[in-house]
C-alpha cells in the first residue's frame, strides 16, 4: 500500500455522530414549542426508565461512547467538527445524530405540532452541515407516520438543503406501522430514487431487546448491547423478499453499523439458498445477493476477517467504511493508520480499498 497516495485520498466515512444540543434545536424552533420539545423529551425518558430499563439504572455514557472522542468539541460543534475531521484525515463524513429525531419527534408525544418541530429538528440538522455541505452529509431524519408530510418533506430538504440521504427506522412496525413492500409507501419510495437520496437503516435497537436489556445481569449489560445486528436480518429480507427493490430499480439502501462476517452466511445459506428450495417469493427475479449488491450496502470499522469474507462474496462495491466518531468502536483520530493495517490484514487489493474507503462514499453521494 502507498502510503504517500492514502495522505492525499479523500477517505469518506458513512457514520459518524453528532449531539444535537436541546439549545442547538430549540434555536431552530418558535419560542411557543420550546416547552412542547422539552415535555416530550421528559415524557420519553420517563418511558424508558420506567418500562423499557425496568427501573434500572441506565447505562454510562462511558458505556455507548469514546471518552476522549466523546469530549472532543467536535461532537457538538460544526467548525470543530472539520477540525476532528481534518486530525483524522478524513474528507467527508455522513453524519448522525445521536438520538433519531423520530423517537422524540412524533404524533405520540407531541401531537399536531409535531410536523413543525420534525421540519425544525431537520434545519437544525442542515445549518450544522451548512458550515460545509459537501464535506458535512447529515443523515437527514424522516417520519413514516404520514407518507404526505414524508414525501413533501424529502422534495424540500432535496430543493433545499441539498439532501443526499435520509434516515429511517429499520423497524416500521415497532411504531405500528406497515413494513416496507406496503403500497401505502410508493409515493415516498418513487420520490426518493427519483431524487437519488440514499436511506439510510442504521443499526438500532429492536423494541423487543429491551426485554433482554432488563434480564441482563451483566454490569455494562454487555449482552443486551451485543445483540441489535441480528434483528437487521429481518429488515434486509422485508427489502429485497417482498419484491419492494425489484418495483424501485434505483431505490439505494445502505445498513448502516450492521457488522460485516454474518452477512455472507445470511446471504450465501438463507436468503439465495431458498431462491431455489420451496420457498416463493413473487416478483423476486434476481438472487438476493444480486439485490444486495446492485441497491443495499453495508459500513463497518474494524473488522478484517468480515472484510474479508464480505469482500470475497459481495465485491467492493457495496461496502463503506467508517469511524463511527465517537462510539467505542472508533478508529478515530487514527483512521489512515488503521485503514493501511486492516486492509493489509485482509488482504485487499490496493485498487478495491480505494473504492471501499472512498470511491464508493464520492460516488453514491455524488461527491465526484
Amino acid at each position: 500500500m502507498n502510503d504517500a497516495a492514502l495522505a492525499t485520498e479523500r477517505l469518506v466515512s458513512v457514520d459518524s455522530h453528532v449531539h444535537f444540543t436541546d439549545a442547538w434545536i430549540k434555536a431552530r424552533l418558535r419560542r411557543e414549542l420550546h416547552a412542547v420539545w422539552d415535555e416530550a423529551n421528559k415524557t420519553a425518558e420517563e418511558y424508558a426508565a420506567r418500562v423499557l430499563r425496568g427501573g434500572q439504572k441506565n447505562l454510562e455514557l462511558e458505556d455507548f461512547v469514546d471518552p476522549e472522542a466523546a469530549k472532543d468539541p467536535g461532537h457538538f460543534e460544526p467548525h470543530a467538527k472539520l477540525a476532528a475531521m481534518d486530525r483524522d484525515g478524513v474528507y467527508a463524513e455522513v453524519i448522525f445524530p445521536e438520538i433519531s429525531g423520530a423517537k422524540i419527534v412524533n404524533p405520540q408525544l407531541m401531537g399536531h405540532h409535531w410536523k413543525e418541530v420534525f421540519r425544525g429538528y431537520n434545519d437544525a440538522m442542515a445549518d450544522f452541515a451548512a458550515v460545509d455541505p459537501v464535506r458535512l452529509m447529515t443523515a437527514y431524519q424522516l417520519p413514516l407516520y404520514d407518507i404526505d408530510f414524508a414525501v413533501a418533506e424529502v422534495q424540500r430538504l432535496a430543493r433545499d438543503k441539498r439532501a443526499r440521504c435520509v434516515q429511517i427506522t429499520p423497524f416500521p412496525s415497532d411504531y405500528g406501522l406497515p413494513d416496507v413492500h406496503d403500497p401505502r409507501y410508493a409515493p415516498l419510495w418513487s420520490v426518493i430514487q427519483e431524487a437519488g437520496i440514499t436511506i439510510l437503516n442504521h443499526l438500532d435497537v429492536r423494541a423487543q431487546l429491551w426485554d433482554v436489556f432488563r434480564r441482563d445481569p451483566t454490569p455494562q449489560k454487555g449482552i443486551f448491547t451485543g445483540l441489535p445486528w441480528a434483528p437487521l436480518a429481518e429488515s434486509i429480507a422485508f427489502w429485497i423478499l417482498t419484491g419492494t427493490l425489484e418495483r424501485y430499480p434505483k431505490l439505494k439502501v445502505i445498513l448502516v453499523e450492521p457488522g460485516l462476517g454474518w452477512l455472507p452466511w445470511y446471504f450465501e445459506t438463507v436468503l439465495d439458498a431458498r431462491m431455489h428450495q420451496h420457498y416463493e417469493f413473487p416478483g423476486v427475479k434476481l438472487l438476493p445477493s444480486e439485490y444486495f449488491k446492485r441497491q443495499m450496502g453495508a459500513t463497518f470499522m474494524y473488522e478484517p476477517r468480515g472484510l474479508k469474507a464480505a469482500y470475497d462474496y459481495f465485491g467492493p462495491d457495496c461496502l463503506y467504511w467508517s469511524t463511527d466518531f465517537p462510539h467505542p468502536a472508533t478508529c478515530w483520530p487514527n483512521s489512515r493508520r488503521q485503514v493501511v493495517s486492516q486492509f493489509r490484514e485482509a488482504g485487499i487489493p490496493e485498487a478495491d480499498r480505494v473504492k471501499i474507503t472512498s470511491t464508493n462514499g464520492l460516488r453514491t453521494f455524488g461527491l465526484q
